[in-house]
């Protein structure tokens, strides 16, 4: 499920356990019929159309079923709320490619390859039901069947988090003694990583489930709560950056310019350190799962050296991470206060003076932080010594 496209799930939607569309087609293979549903009646559709009838009627799953009883195709509108035509001989061109074999399956198919609607045939013999959209297919199968697959995969997620739960405490811990590895960043990402895939594929299963995964949604949307957002800070913290892309152009500039040029040049460091973290999740999302084992790989996504030893080479946190977690403190101020202070422990070691001289902090701010970061500091001491 992960691998279909948005058209293809949205067209799974319509489909769902709960929707009258689907309570249509159920009553269809409940009767050992078959049928052709085409969901979107523009120009484009009919101009394939010949013969039958035109309907305009409203759509009930009696109405579907009792068309299926002939053998011609079915249209309704893009919304499934009206039939707008029953016992239609559809006419795709005969060029378009198609894998299937049936009359009916392989109309379907060519239609929806070569028109920008979904088609949903049922099978008489198989007792199937198949939902075509561009060069995608997908065969619905049992909602029971689902439930077991998406609760194995809730189980796979549980596990997962319970390690990115550790390895976050562990790496907060770290960061405020200034003693982050290499590996203590990537023992964060490898299973954090693991919940998204898990949570996706999850969230598959639950298009399809419609109305029956109703409690499923709700342990996903728990379990994957905040996790993506969480990587991209990490990333953000620890990805090696592009020195020499960063380093503005022209030089020092006048007096009177000097602020100006101050902020285009913190916006264009940030947007550059954004893009190379998008970039480092992009490419994690896109390892195998065996690669993501591999710990020496995942340093690398981050601009890390394969080399022997990497992993226990020394880092310093930016500390977007830590400064997220404080309340009312905008990202603007966080991005000035990192540019200023460059790391994480020059953070936690600047005075309330320093703090107050960065553009838009201010004294009530500057408090916040500086309050804020230390209660970090003695929680972590606390739990680390308990």
């Amino acid at each position: 499920m992960a691998d279909h496209s948005d058209a293809l799930l949205d067209a799974l939607e319509l489909v769902a356990p709960g929707t009258p569309l689907r309570q249509g087609l159920d009553r269809v293979l409940q009767a050992k019929r078959g049928a052709l549903v085409v969901l979107g009646d523009d120009a484009a559709v009919l101009a394939i159309c010949t013969g039958g009838f035109l309907l305009d009627a409203e759509f009930t799953p009696q109405r579907l079923s009792e068309l299926a009883k002939m053998d011609g195709a079915i249209v309704l509108t893009a919304d499934c709320s009206r039939i707008a035509r029953a016992n239609v001989h559809l006419m795709p061109r005969a060029s378009i490619p198609t894998s299937e074999t049936g009359t009916r399956h392989r109309t379907a198919e060519r239609v929806a390859r070569s028109l920008d609607v979904p088609v949903v045939t049922v099978s008489e013999a198989m007792a199937t039901v198949t939902v075509y959209r561009g060069a995608a297919r997908h065969t619905l199968r049992q909602p029971g069947r689902l439930i077991d697959r998406a609760s194995q995969a809730i189980a796979a997620v549980e596990r997962f988090k319970s390690r990115y739960d550790v390895a976050l405490a562990l790496l907060s811990t770290l960061e405020v003694e200034d003693s982050v590895s290499v590996n203590d960043v990537v023992a964060v990402l490898q299973p954090g990583e693991m919940v998204v895939r898990f949570t996706e594929e999850v969230e598959g299963y639950l298009v399809e489930l419609g109305e029956d995964g109703r409690l499923i949604r709700l342990q996903i949307e728990e379990l994957g709560a905040g996790v993506e957002e969480t990587l991209r800070l990490v990333a953000l913290d620890y990805v090696v950056a592009d020195e020499s892309a960063e380093t503005p152009e022209g030089g020092a500039a006048g007096p009177c310019h000097d602020g100006r040029v101050a902020d285009r040049r913190r916006d264009r460091h940030v947007l550059m350190l954004k893009q190379r973290a998008d970039a480092a999740l992009a490419v994690l999302h896109g390892l195998s799962h065996e690669d993501l084992l591999g710990r020496i790989a995942v340093a690398g996504v981050l601009g890390f050296d394969p080399v022997p030893g990497a992993l226990d080479l020394p880092v310093e946190a930016r500390g977007y991470r830590l400064l997220h977690r404080l309340p009312r403190v905008s990202d603007s101020i966080i991005e000035r206060i990192v540019e200023r202070f460059v790391t994480l422990p020059q953070i936690l070691q600047a005075t309330l003076v320093e703090l107050e001289k960065v553009g838009g902090v201010g004294e009530a701010k500057a408090r916040t932080v500086k309050e804020g970061l230390s209660r970090m500091v003695e929680a972590s001491i606390l739990e680390r010594y308990e």
